[in-house]
């Protein structure tokens, strides 16, 4: 019975990883709630930032925040790439890095020139793998992002858009739409379109307020400016953490399922190998018995 003993070691290994893929699945749907809450409580923060920001520009027009400089052509874009610290979340950082790397090479094939800001060792390593230059990098998070540990990376690549090295920053990073659905997103970060901050009726009779402004308002529009791309930062950290929480839990599902059909396989076999092994000794013992007695 060499051959069974050896199946039921395969089953108790299939038993004992399914233990884990399910203890995993549990912490990530725990985890996901939790993300999923911070989440949603960061989306109030860049739209009233937004509104205030709107309105202040509206009624200074004559002045235009470098953060909405219209360059030429994207000769030189910068990516701030989103992923996560961990794997076992599926397809989910593959998803974002085949995006990325599409829009990388149509700058590039235009003659364009890319550098990037990673945002979890996933990206970091991707970049450092293909040879993308990383100009500044954020690893190891955690479950709370915290937006002082962002504001350091992200602001190399904000003060290099302002001082012209760049043309254009991108966000690149994993929309959370549902529990079985993110999608990947590239989106233009740098220069700020005017649409971006434009009201509807209900925000314009909201926000319109006659402000008081101190020093000026040029100063104060570009600093309110800059925790508002901060903020758009922050959100797609958090949604690309949510994100990956869905992800983990349904790859972790997906991996505990497969386990008890390949557990119930190997019982069927170690079953049949059993049957068969008990009835070859029995037809040793009938003919050994036939043998004697003849």
């Amino acid at each position: 019975m060499a051959v069974g003993k050896e199946i039921r070691g395969k089953i108790k290994s299939f038993e004992n990883t399914k233990k884990i893929t399910k203890a995993m699945e549990m912490v990530a749907a725990s985890k996901m709630r939790k993300a999923q809450e911070r989440m949603r409580s960061a989306r109030p923060y860049a739209d009233k930032i937004r509104n205030i920001t709107a309105n202040l520009a509206q009624a200074n027009p004559e002045y235009r925040s470098p953060y909405m400089r219209q360059a030429g052509g994207a000769k030189k874009v910068g990516f701030i790439l989103v992923t996560t610290d961990k794997g076992l979340c599926g397809g989910l950082n593959t998803n974002v890095l085949r995006a990325l790397t599409n829009k990388m090479r149509e700058v590039q094939d235009g003659g364009g020139s890319v550098q990037a800001v990673a945002i979890g060792n996933k990206g970091f390593n991707f970049c450092n793998r293909i040879g993308v230059p990383v100009v500044s990098h954020a690893v190891q998070l955690g479950d709370t992002p915290q937006l002082e540990k962002l504001i350091g990376p992200v602001k190399v690549m904000l003060d290099a858009f302002v001082a012209g090295e760049l043309d254009a920053v991108y966000l690149c990073y994993t929309n959370f739409i549902n529990t079985m659905r993110q999608e990947p997103m590239v989106e233009p970060l740098l220069p700020l379109s005017a649409a971006r901050l434009e009201q509807t009726e209900a925000e314009k009779s909201q926000y319109g307020w006659d402000y008081i402004y101190e020093p000026d308002a040029p100063t104060v529009i570009d600093e309110l400016l800059t925790r508002y791309i901060e903020a758009l930062v922050y959100q797609a950290v958090a949604e690309n953490m949510a994100s990956e929480q869905s992800a983990r839990m349904v790859a972790m599902k997906a991996a505990t399922d497969n386990a008890g059909n390949l557990i119930a396989e190997m019982k069927l076999i170690y079953n049949k190998t059993r049957q068969a092994a008990i009835t070859k000794e029995l037809s040793e013992i009938v003919s050994g018995a036939a043998a004697i007695s003849g």
